[in-house]
C-alpha cells in the first residue's frame, strides 16, 4: 500500500503548465488526506481522470468500505479535472458533492475515473464513477467546482 506510482499527464498539459515551477503530481494530489487514505492519481487530463484507493484502512465500523472514502476520492478525482480544465490561471474550489453508494466492499482496491458533463468558464462538473476489482460500479459521485482566478494555483486565497 506504501508504493508510489507517477501520474500520466497528457503532453499539452505538461506544456500548459511548463515554467511555472510546480511539482504537477504534488499539486494535482488529494493533498496529506490523500496521502493518509492512500489516494493515487494515475492518469489525469481535463478530459479523464482515474485514481485509485484501498479498502482496507478506509472502511467504516461494519468492516465496508466508508463512504466519506468514496467521497474524499470522487473529490480528489474531479477537483484534478476541474484544475487541469481552468488551467495555471484558476483555482478550482469545490462547491456541491453528490454521492450515491451501490454497493459494499470489504477488500481490495476501488478505482474511480472522473470525466466531465460541464467545463465553463466559471465552474466544471465532473461525474465520477467509482467501481469495485471486478467492476461492478460501488458509488456514482458529481461534483461542481467554482474556478477561481489565481495568481498561482499553489497557493490558494
Amino acid at each position: 500500500m506504501g508504493e508510489q506510482t507517477t501520474t500520466t499527464f497528457p503532453q499539452e498539459v505538461l506544456d500548459q503548465w511548463a515554467g511555472q515551477g510546480l511539482d504537477l503530481p504534488a499539486l494535482f494530489s488529494a493533498g496529506h488526506l490523500g496521502t493518509r487514505m492512500s489516494v493515487q492519481v494515475v492518469e489525469a487530463s481535463p478530459e479523464r481522470v482515474v485514481g485509485t484507493m484501498p479498502v482496507e484502512g478506509n472502511t467504516q465500523p461494519y468492516g465496508l468500505l466508508h463512504g466519506g472514502a468514496s467521497a474524499v476520492l470522487a473529490e480528489t478525482l474531479g477537483s484534478v479535472g476541474a484544475m487541469l480544465h481552468g488551467g495555471p490561471g484558476k483555482l478550482a474550489v469545490g462547491v456541491d458533492l453528490n454521492c450515491t453508494h451501490h454497493r459494499g466492499v470489504r477488500t481490495g482496491l476501488v478505482t474511480g475515473v472522473a470525466t466531465p458533463v460541464h467545463r465553463g468558464r466559471s465552474t466544471a462538473t465532473y461525474e465520477i464513477a467509482i467501481t469495485d476489482e471486478q467492476g461492478k460500479r460501488v458509488c456514482s459521485a458529481r461534483l461542481t467546482c467554482l474556478l477561481r482566478d489565481s495568481e498561482s494555483p499553489a497557493q490558494p486565497s
